[in-house]
């Protein structure tokens, strides 16, 4: 196996257990039970705002992580740097969403008359 290839492993699977761990650290953090009792629209829309962004950057970094993989394990082979490329755009559209989200709440609002 090439060294870069065992590095990347690495590198994913220490992500991966540093994941666990700190979710793990923040549910023991945290035994509130999961009830979403919301007092307001208002409070609702903020809350799928923020599971929006999450969702979307979460998903935005699983695009970059995969296009750098793919990019460094090219070896020079064009059609897997497009690859990359192409998962390093969907990326940047991934983020960008991110970055709109309080936007679309806001028209949300606009439109639920809060």
């Amino acid at each position: 196996m090439r060294p870069a290839l065992r590095r990347c492993i690495a590198l994913a699977v220490l992500a991966v257990v540093l994941l666990v761990y700190a979710t793990s650290a923040y549910a023991a953090a945290d035994p509130s039970p999961a009830l979403a009792l919301a007092k307001s629209v208002n409070q609702v829309l903020n809350n799928i705002r923020n599971w929006i962004m999450g969702i979307l950057a979460g998903l935005a970094t699983v695009f970059l992580t995969v296009g750098g993989m793919r990019y460094v394990m090219a070896g020079g082979d064009p059609g897997e740097v497009e690859k990359a490329k192409t998962a390093f755009k969907s990326a940047g559209w991934g983020y960008g969403l991110a970055a709109l989200a309080p936007l679309i709440v806001e028209i949300l609002k606009g439109i639920v008359g809060n």
